[in-house]
C-alpha cells in the first residue's frame, strides 16, 4: 500500500431512482461505505462521501407510462424517499445529488463532447427493434424475450439477469415489445460508441498494479478476468429516448447520452454540487484532479464492470487529452449478494421488506449492526429476522448495553457518579489495560482492508473480554471488602466503556454517541480520534450521567408478525377516495391567475406559530414576503436557494400579524405529506409560468 494520502475520495453506487431501497443494497455498498468513512474521519483523515439518484434509464419512463405520470415524477418521489431513508438508516454522505440536476447534465456532455472532438467515439450504423405500433425504437428494458445463451424466456435488451449475459437486442430469440406485446421489426438507426476494447491493457495493468498495491477483493479480479477473457466491445453511448441527457452533436437531438454512460459521472457532479453547497466551487478538483488522493468505489457485484472497467476507460480516455487529470480508483471492493430469509429480494415477487418500512418498527442501529455481522463480503449471505432478534438482544443489549449500564449503575451507587481513582493494577487489570491499548491498531487494520464483519468481531471482542473482566473482578464483592481494589475495576470498566463508543461508532453511531453523552464527554467519539481509544482518558472526579437502556430487546412477537404477513399473500390495496372535483373554469379564468419563478432569498419562523415560514423571495428586480403554512414539512434553511411557483397577482394577507404578498404553490396527499413546487431548471426568477 502507498504512503497515506492528503485525501480519500469515497463513493458509494448511486441507487436507482425507480424503487425503494431494501436491506440488500445496504449490505452490497452503503453501509460498508459508511463505516469505512467514519472510521477514517476518525482518523483525522480530509475524507469526501458522495452518492445521489441515478435518475435516467429506460425503468423510469416504463414506470412513468404505466402510472401514466412524467418520468420528473417518478425520479422525484423515489429520490426524496431514498434520501430520508438513507438519512434515518444513519448514512453520513457529504452530498447526495441526483443524476437530472442541469449540474449533472453539463458534466455528462462536456465528457461527451471531449470524447466526441479527440475523435475518441465511433459513429456505427446498426439494426435496432422498432414497434410500429408505438412508433419507436425499444431500448433494452422495451423489449424482451428469449436469451440466445441459456434460453431465459424473460431476458431484456441490453442483459439477461438469468444468466448475466450482455446482450445485442437483435440477438433475442422471439421478441416483444414490452408496451403493446406485439413482435417489433428491425431498422436501421445510428448511434456513437465508446471503444472499450482499445483500453484492454491500459486497464489490465491499472487493476493488476492497484490490486498488488490495495489488495482488490479476489471476486472483483475474478469478474474482471472474465470480461477480459471474452475481449472488451465497442459499447454504445448514445440511444433513442426522449429521457436522459440529450446529446450534444448535431443530428443527434432525438436522442440521449446511454444511462451507463452518465450515471458513473454522478459522482463527478455531485462533488461539483458539494463545492457550490459550500461557497468554494473549484473544492472539488482537490479530490478529482488531487494527485495525492485516494479514491474508493463501493459498490454491489452487478457494477463491478462499469466501476473496474468502464469508468477506469472513461477517465483515461479524458485524461490522454492531456486536460485535467483525474483520479483513478485505487480499489473496488465490491460485495455479493444479501439474501432475506433464504430468498433472493424480488421486487417483481414482492419478496423481501424495505428498509424504510424495516426502520418504521426497528432502530437503525440494530439493522447496521446486524447487517454488518453478516455482510457478503466473499460469497452471498443471508438476512433471517430471527437472527436479527438475537444479535439484538444477546449481543447489542446483552454484551455491550448490559456491561456499559452495569458499569455506570455501580459507580454511581458506590462512588457518586464519579470516575473513582485507581489504585495499583494487578495482573487482571494490566492485561484488560493492554488489551484497550492494542485495540484501536488492530481493529483499524481491518478496515483499512476493507474486512468489515472483522473489524466488527474484533470490537465486540473488547466488549466481551470487559464483561469478563467485571464478572471475575467481582465488584460487588470488592466494594465492601476492598473499597480501592472496586475503585480501580470500576475505573478500568469506565476506560472500556469510553473506548468501546469510540470502536463501535462506525457501526452503531447513535448507540455510540448515546454512551458518550452518558459519560458527560465534549464532541463526538468521532471528534476524540480512533487513537484516543488506546487510552484511559477519563480523568479521576468526572462526573457521569445517569445510565439509560442503550438497547431495547425485540419481542418475539414483533418478528413473528411481520414473518406472517411476508407469507401471507398481499391483500387488495383499499380504493383511494375520489378527489374532490371542482367546478369547471373557462380560460380566461385560468388567464387570472400569474404563476412565476420566485428564488427563495431567506426564510425563518413566524414567532409564536409552529405552522408559518416567512419567506423572502425575489421575482426579477422585486422583493417581496410570503408567508406560508409548511413550518412542519420544511426546516427554513431547506428552502433557501430553492426556484419556487408562486401566484403573484393574489391581493395581499395578514398571518399572525406578518403580510403575506403572494402564495406559493405545493403539493398534499391523502396521508397530508406536502412538497412545494421546484423548478431545476436554470432560469431566471420572475419567469413566467405558461
Amino acid at each position: 500500500m502507498k504512503s497515506q494520502p492528503e485525501r480519500i475520495l469515497v463513493t458509494a453506487a448511486l441507487p436507482y431512482a425507480n424503487g425503494l431501497l431494501h436491506l440488500g443494497h445496504l449490505a452490497g455498498a452503503y453501509l460498508p461505505a459508511d463505516m469505512y468513512v467514519r472510521y477514517q474521519r476518525s482518523k483525522k483523515r480530509d475524507v469526501l462521501f458522495l452518492c445521489g439518484s441515478d435518475e435516467h434509464g429506460v425503468a423510469i419512463t416504463v414506470t412513468a407510462e404505466k402510472e401514466k405520470i412524467t418520468p420528473q415524477a417518478v425520479v422525484d418521489r423515489y429520490h426524496e424517499l431514498n434520501k430520508a431513508t438513507f438519512e434515518k438508516f444513519g448514512m453520513s454522505f457529504d452530498n447526495y445529488s441526483r443524476t437530472s440536476l442541469p449540474l449533472h447534465h453539463k458534466t455528462a456532455q462536456e465528457f461527451f463532447a471531449e470524447f466526441h472532438r479527440s475523435g475518441v467515439l465511433k459513429e456505427k450504423e446498426e439494426q435496432q427493434l422498432y414497434c410500429e405500433k408505438d412508433r419507436m425504437f425499444l431500448a433494452d428494458r422495451y423489449v424482451e424475450g428469449t436469451c440466445p445463451n441459456c434460453k431465459h424466456t424473460e431476458a431484456r435488451g441490453d442483459q439477461c439477469e438469468n444468466c448475466g449475459t450482455w446482450l445485442n437486442q437483435a440477438e433475442l430469440i422471439d421478441p416483444k415489445c414490452k408496451l403493446c406485446g406485439t413482435t417489433p421489426v428491425v431498422r436501421t438507426t445510428s448511434h456513437w460508441y465508446f471503444p472499450l476494447g482499445d483500453f484492454q491493457k491500459r486497464l489490465q495493468e491499472y487493476i493488476r498494479e492497484r490490486s498488488e498495491r490495495d489488495g482488490w477483493k479476489d471476486n472483483v479480479l475474478r469478474y474482471c478476468e472474465s470480461w477480459f477473457k471474452d475481449g472488451l466491445q465497442d459499447r454504445a453511448v448514445t440511444r433513442d429516448l426522449s429521457w436522459g441527457v440529450p446529446v450534444p452533436v448535431q443530428g443527434y437531438e432525438s436522442k440521449v447520452l446511454y444511462v451507463w454512460f452518465d450515471a458513473v459521472l454522478g459522482y463527478i457532479s455531485s462533488a461539483k454540487e458539494w463545492a457550490s453547497r459550500i461557497s468554494q466551487p473549484d473544492r472539488w478538483k482537490d479530490y478529482w484532479l488531487g494527485e495525492n488522493t485516494k479514491y474508493v468505489a463501493f459498490i454491489g457485484k452487478d457494477n463491478v464492470v462499469f466501476h473496474c472497467i468502464v469508468f477506469p476507460a472513461m477517465l483515461m480516455a479524458w485524461n490522454d487529452a492531456g486536460r485535467e487529470q483525474y483520479v483513478l480508483p485505487e480499489n473496488v471492493p465490491a460485495n455479493e449478494f444479501l439474501n432475506f430469509e433464504g430468498q433472493k429480494f424480488s421486487k417483481s415477487r414482492g419478496w423481501g421488506i424495505d428498509v424504510q418500512n424495516f426502520l418504521n418498527h426497528f432502530s437503525a442501529d440494530s439493522l447496521r449492526y446486524t447487517l454488518a455481522i453478516n455482510l457478503p463480503e466473499s460469497r452471498d449471505s443471508d438476512f433471517y429476522l430471527k437472527d436479527f432478534q438475537a444479535r439484538t438482544n444477546n449481543e447489542l443489549a446483552d454484551i455491550v448495553g448490559n456491561f456499559v449500564n452495569r458499569t455506570l449503575a455501580f459507580t454511581e451507587k458506590n462512588f457518586k457518579a464519579s470516575v473513582p481513582v485507581a489504585g495499583s493494577l494487578d495482573a487482571r487489570d494490566k492485561e484488560m489495560a493492554m488489551l484497550i491499548a492494542g485495540m484501536p491498531s488492530k481493529v483499524g487494520a481491518f478496515y483499512e482492508h476493507y474486512k468489515f464483519r472483522e473489524a466488527v468481531i474484533e470490537s465486540m471482542n473488547l466488549a466481551r473480554a470487559a464483561n469478563k473482566y467485571f464478572n471475575d473482578s467481582e465488584p460487588w464483592k470488592t466494594s465492601k471488602t476492598n473499597p480501592e481494589r472496586c475503585a480501580t475495576t470500576l475505573n478500568m470498566c469506565l476506560q472500556v466503556v469510553r473506548s468501546l463508543a469510540i470502536l463501535l461508532e462506525p457501526v452503531v453511531p447513535a448507540m455510540a454517541q448515546k454512551v458518550w453523552s452518558t459519560l458527560d464527554l465534549e464532541g463526538t467519539p468521532c471528534s476524540a480520534g480512533w487513537e484516543s481509544a488506546a487510552q484511559q482518558a477519563l480523568q479521576p472526579g468526572h462526573a457521569l450521567k445517569k445510565a439509560e437502556i442503550l438497547v431495547t430487546k425485540i419481542e418475539d412477537e414483533q418478528i413473528d408478525g411481520i414473518i406472517k404477513a411476508l407469507n401471507e399473500p398481499a391483500a387488495a390495496e383499499p380504493p383511494k377516495p375520489p378527489a374532490e372535483v371542482k367546478p369547471l373554469i373557462t380560460i380566461d379564468d385560468f388567464k387570472k391567475v400569474e404563476l412565476k419563478l420566485a428564488r427563495v432569498v431567506s426564510a425563518e419562523l413566524v414567532p409564536k406559530s409552529n405552522k408559518l415560514l416567512k419567506i423572502q423571495v425575489e421575482i426579477g428586480a422585486e422583493r417581496r414576503q410570503i408567508v406560508a403554512g409548511i413550518a412542519q414539512h420544511y426546516k427554513p434553511e431547506e428552502l433557501v436557494g430553492r426556484m419556487i411557483v408562486v401566484v403573484a397577482n393574489l391581493q395581499p394577507a395578514k398571518l399572525m400579524g406578518q403580510e403575506s404578498q403572494g402564495m406559493l404553490l405545493a403539493a398534499s396527499d391523502s396521508t397530508g405529506k406536502l412538497a412545494i413546487l421546484t423548478v431545476n431548471a436554470e432560469l431566471e426568477s420572475g419567469s413566467g409560468i405558461k
